[in-house]
């Protein structure tokens, strides 16, 4: 009788040409609104794979897009149902911010998923939030 453990199935991991498309995704969704946003894709190892800021967006959209990228990609949630997790109270009030890149518990973050595995995350920056949450979300959902 043999016992062998189940090979994990392999899953395709994000792409330059997976994160290219979330960036227009999310472009194009905000061009819609008439909103100018910054755009962050990071893989699943927190790398950045594509980055788009308008000169037109506020210049710290930017830095605001990927922080919101690197919190969904290490909670592995979407920012937006992050908000009350950090407040007095929350599961996450005394979680550290001593990482490499400080966490930003604003809604415009999402993790992307492939076959049910964190593949990577995608950031919206420059909207408010609900509608930096709306662009991401758009652009995670395009991909698919």
């Amino acid at each position: 009788m043999s016992t062998t453990t189940p090979t994990p199935t392999a899953v395709a991991p994000l792409t330059i040409g997976d994160a290219e498309a979330l960036v227009a995704a999310a472009r194009r969704a905000a061009e819609e609104a008439g909103v100018t946003v910054s755009v962050t894709v990071l893989d699943a190892g927190g790398h950045l794979l594509a980055f788009r800021r308008d000169d037109r967006a506020v210049l710290i959209s930017g830095e605001t897009s990927t922080r919101k990228a690197y919190t969904a990609l290490q909670l592995n949630a979407p920012t937006a149902d992050l908000v009350d997790a950090v407040q007095p109270g929350g599961l996450f009030h005394t979680l550290p911010t001593a990482l490499d890149r400080p966490l930003l518990f604003i809604a415009g973050g999402v993790p992307v998923h492939r076959d049910g595995r964190l593949i990577g995350a995608v950031g919206v920056g420059g909207g408010a939030p609900e509608q930096d949450h709306g662009f991401a979300t758009a652009a995670v959902e395009a991909l698919v």
